[in-house]
C-alpha cells in the first residue's frame, strides 16, 4: 500500500505560506507517496450537516485554501511526490477552464498530478456555484469527457448535452500520457459504474468499513469484467481520516484498520489529519512516518 498524507488546507493566514511549503517539503523527505488537498468554495451556514446529521468539519469562517491554487503551489515547493486532490468537485469550475489548469499543474509539476473528481453531495455549496444538483452526475461525466478530449486531441471536439468544445487549439497537453489518472470518487451506483466507464481508478472513502468497501470492489470487478475492461487498469484508493477521536483508539488500532482496507484491495491510501495548528501537523506527519506507515508495511 502507497501512502500519502493530506497538507494543510485550514491553517490562519499568518502562517499558510509557511505551514504548506514546510509541511510539503517535510512530506516528500519522508518518502511519502503522495500529497493532497480537497475542494470546497464556500461553506454554507444554513446547512452545516453531512448526510446522516453528522456535522461538517470545518466552520464556515475557518479559512479552507482552493484546491486547484494549492496544487500549483505544491508543484512548485517539491520534486517527487505526486499531488493530488481528494476530490475535485466537477460542477465547482467549467471543465474547459478547469482542463487548462490541471493541464499546466501537470507540467509544472513534472507529470505528478492525480486528478480526483467526483459530483459533489452538497447541494448548498453546488447551488451557489450555478449547478443543477439533479443533473449533477451527467454534467460531470461529460465534464470528464472534455478534460480527456482537450488533454488529448489535436483538434479536440466536444457536443454534448452541458458543454461545447469545436475549433479551437488547447496547449499544453499534459505530460503524462495519455492524460493524468482519473480517480473517480463516491460510493453510489453510479460512481462505480463512472470508476469503469471513465475512470483509471477508485477513489474510496473511509466512511466505508473495510467488509463494505471489499464488497464494492467486487462490483467494481463485476462491472469490469461485464465491460470487458481489465482489471488491471483500475487503481484502488482511498481517503483515510484520522481525526483526534480516530486516534484516542491507540496507534495500533488505525494501523489495523489501514492493513485491513489493505488486504479489502486498497492499493493507495491518502492520510488525513487536517488541524489548524501547524504544530500538530508536523507532530502527526512524524507519528504516520515513524509508526503507523513502518506497520502497515509490515
Amino acid at each position: 500500500m502507497q501512502m500519502g498524507v493530506h497538507v494543510p488546507t485550514t491553517v490562519a493566514p499568518a502562517v499558510t505560506r509557511d505551514a504548506l511549503v514546510t509541511f510539503a517539503r517535510e512530506a516528500e523527505a519522508r518518502d511519502f507517496a503522495s500529497l493532497w488537498v480537497s475542494d470546497h468554495v464556500v461553506i454554507p451556514r444554513a446547512t452545516a450537516g453531512y448526510p446522516g446529521g453528522r456535522a461538517f468539519p470545518v466552520p464556515p469562517d475557518v479559512p479552507y485554501l482552493e484546491p486547484v491554487a494549492m496544487l500549483a503551489a505544491l508543484a512548485m515547493v517539491t520534486t517527487r511526490a505526486r499531488i493530488g486532490c481528494s476530490v475535485f468537485i466537477l460542477g465547482h469550475r467549467h471543465p474547459v477552464a478547469m482542463a487548462k489548469m490541471l493541464a499546466t499543474i501537470d507540467v509544472l509539476s513534472g507529470g505528478r498530478l492525480i486528478c480526483g473528481v467526483g459530483v459533489g453531495w452538497w447541494r448548498q455549496e453546488l447551488e451557489v456555484l450555478g449547478v443543477d444538483f439533479a443533473r449533477r452526475g451527467r454534467a460531470a461525466d461529460e465534464a470528464i469527457r472534455v478534460f480527456k478530449a482537450l488533454w488529448t486531441q489535436r483538434e479536440p471536439r466536444v457536443d454534448g448535452e452541458f458543454y461545447r468544445v469545436a475549433d479551437v487549439g488547447f496547449e499544453p497537453k499534459p505530460i503524462q500520457k495519455p492524460h493524468p489518472p482519473i480517480w473517480v470518487g463516491g460510493i453510489s451506483p453510479a460512481a462505480l459504474r463512472r470508476v469503469i466507464a471513465l475512470g483509471d481508478g477508485w477513489h474510496a472513502m473511509s466512511s466505508k468499513s473495510p467488509a463494505e468497501l471489499a464488497a464494492s470492489v467486487a462490483e467494481l470487478k463485476r462491472l469490469a469484467d461485464a465491460a470487458g475492461r481489465a482489471w488491471s487498469t483500475i487503481e484502488i484508493s482511498m481517503r483515510f481520516e484520522m481525526s483526534e477521536a480516530v486516534l484516542a483508539d491507540g496507534v495500533q488500532a488505525v494501523v489495523d484498520r489501514l492493513g485491513e482496507y489493505s488486504r479489502a484491495g486498497v492499493r493507495h491510501v491518502a492520510v488525513v489529519f487536517r488541524r489548524e495548528d501547524p504544530k500538530r501537523m508536523m507532530e502527526l506527519l512524524d507519528l504516520v512516518a515513524t509508526k503507523i506507515r513502518p506497520a502497515v508495511a509490515a
